[in-house]
Order: structure tokens, then sequence, then C-alpha cells
């Protein structure tokens, strides 16, 4: 998967969704956190199994759907500030790994 292919897909969609209309930072942050949640809740489901609880679920399906839409709407900001999400990841991950003297660095494609 590519940050690119993934941009220009969010593009393409937001024309058929929106009209091509600015949608307030504020929306994106809201359908941000929403699907954040979702993503919490099927955790939740999920280690209920592991706790011996009931309502748990063993199946990783909805929760990789959700982690999906996580990464949808994160790079829905990016595109609405002009914020190359690649590029970004990429540059965080090694300033992080840096910060702790860790050898693992992001390469790219």
């Amino acid at each position: 998967m590519s940050f690119d292919i993934l941009r220009k897909s969010n593009e393409a969609r937001h024309l058929e969704w929106a009209g091509g209309e600015s949608l307030p930072l504020s929306f994106r942050g809201v359908e941000l956190g929403g699907e954040a949640g979702e993503a919490c809740n099927e955790i939740k489901k999920i280690e209920r199994i592991r706790l011996g609880l009931v309502g748990g679920k063993e199946d990783l399906g909805a929760l990789a759907d959700e982690l999906a839409d996580v990464i949808i709407c994160a790079d829905l900001i990016a595109m609405d500030l002009g914020i190359d999400l690649g590029e970004a990841v990429a540059s965080k991950f090694n300033r992080t790994s840096t910060k702790y003297g860790l050898e693992s660095m992001y390469q790219s494609e």
C-alpha cells in the first residue's frame, strides 16, 4: 500500500462525496476520533475473550476495517492541510528511532 495511492483515491472520493467542497478541520478531527473510538471498541471485544468475559469475539476483521478507517481519516486531514503523510510517517519514525538509540529506520520504497 502506498500513501500516494491512498491520497489519489481520497482526492477522487472527496470529489464524489463532498463535491470538492472543503470540510472544516473540526469535522475531520471528529471523524478521526470517531474511527479511533470504533477501533478501540473492537479491541475491547477482543480483550474480553482474553480475559474470559462474555461478549467478546476473536475475529479481527472488524478491527482491521476500523484501523483502515483511522488511516484513511488521517490522510484526509493531511490532504486538506497539504501534508505529505508518507513523508511525515517516515520522518517521525526515524526521529523516534534516533531519539531512543534504535537502529531500525523507515526505509523508503
